[in-house]
C-alpha cells in the first residue's frame, strides 16, 4: 500500500543525531515514500549525519552552513538537479551561546550572540524558504520547529525565545508572501523533549517533569508525537492550514494554572523547585 508521500520530494534542514526532531520527521516521511535531501555541518556532524542518510537512501547528503551562501548554492544546485521539483522543507536550525541563556536576560544578552542567535535561528529559514520556493510544486509545505519560549516567558531561554517570537512572526509573513504560490508556511511548537540543542537549556529535566504534571495529557510528548504532526503538517493532509503554529505538547500551552490536584499527589517537584530558587546565586 502507497505512502502518503509517495512521489514526493523535500529537504531537511538540521538533522543532528537519530534524537532530533528533524530525524523523526525525516524517517516518517522516508516511510510514508518520501525522497528526501539532508545537510550538514563539518566532519563531526557529516559522521552522525550520512549513516542517518543513507539507511533511507537520501538521494542527497551535502554540506550546507546557513550562514554561508556559497555552501547553500551549492546544496540547492545539487537538489535540483536530483529531484528538479520539491513539495516540501524542514527547518530545524537554532543557535545561541549557552552562556547566555541563564541569569537575567537583560544583563547577559551580548549584541554578538544576539545578532548571531537570529541570524541562525530566524533569518536562516527565510533564506531557506526563498530559495525552496524557487524549485517547489504548487502545494509543497515549509515548516519549522519553535517553542512556547516564543509566545511566554521560559526560565533559562532569554535570547532564544526572542529569537522563537520573531520566528513564530516570519511564519505569518512567509506565510503571506508565498501564498500566492500555493505554496503553505507553518510551525510546529513542540513540548520539551531531550535533544542536542535541549543540552543547552539549565534545568531542563526540571521544566520536562514540570510539563508532564501539567499538561492535559499528563504527560510529555515524544518523538513519535512530534514527527507524526511533522507528516501531517509537510503531507496534503494539511492542504488549508498555513500561518500556523501548531502546538505538540500533550496540551500544555493551553493551561492557565498548574495543576493543583497533581502537586497535592506528589510535593516532589514543588520540592525541587523550592530547592533550586533556594540555591540560585
Amino acid at each position: 500500500m502507497a505512502g502518503i508521500m509517495e512521489g514526493k520530494k523535500g529537504i531537511i534542514f538540521g538533522v543532528a543525531n537519530d534524537h532530533s526532531m528533524a530525524w523523526g520527521i525525516a524517517k516518517i516521511l522516508h516511510d510514508q515514500g518520501a525522497e528526501v535531501a539532508l545537510n550538514y555541518m563539518g566532519d563531526i556532524m557529516e559522521k552522525r549525519v550520512r549513516p542517518l542518510g543513507e539507511s533511507i537512501n537520501a538521494p542527497v547528503i551535502m554540506p550546507a552552513n546557513v550562514q554561508d551562501d556559497a555552501s547553500l548554492d551549492a546544496f540547492f544546485a545539487e537538489v535540483e538537479k536530483k529531484f528538479g521539483k520539491i513539495d516540501f522543507l524542514l527547518h530545524a536550525v537554532a543557535f545561541s551561546n549557552k552562556e547566555e541563556l541563564s541569569g537575567l536576560y537583560v544583563e547577559t544578552t551580548t549584541r554578538e550572540n544576539f545578532k548571531n542567535t537570529m541570524d541562525i535561528s530566524v533569518y536562516s529559514f527565510c533564506d531557506l524558504c526563498r530559495r525552496a520556493s524557487k524549485i517547489m510544486n504548487e502545494g509543497g509545505s515549509c515548516l519549522t520547529l519553535t517553542y512556547l519560549g516564543g509566545e511566554y516567558y521560559i526560565p533559562n531561554y532569554n535570547v532564544m525565545g526572542v529569537a522563537k517570537a520573531a520566528l513564530d512572526a516570519s511564519v505569518r509573513y512567509l506565510a503571506s508572501d508565498l501564498g500566492n504560490k500555493g505554496i503553505r508556511v507553518n510551525a510546529i511548537s513542540a513540548g520539551p523533549i531531550k535533544t542536542l540543542a535541549a543540552s543547552g537549556i539549565d534545568d531542563f529535566t526540571l521544566m520536562q517533569k514540570w510539563n508532564a504534571y501539567n499538561a492535559f495529557l499528563g504527560r510529555n510528548m515524544s518523538l513519535e508525537d512530534v514527527s507524526k504532526t511533522g507528516l501531517y503538517m509537510l503531507s496534503d493532509l494539511s492542504s488549508g492550514v498555513t500561518g500556523e503554529v501548531l502546538h505538540c505538547d500533550c496540551g500544555y500551552h493551553a493551561q492557565g494554572m498548574v495543576n493543583l490536584e497533581h502537586i497535592r499527589e506528589s510535593g516532589e517537584l514543588l520540592t525541587q523547585f523550592a530547592d533550586r530558587l533556594e540555591n540560585k546565586d
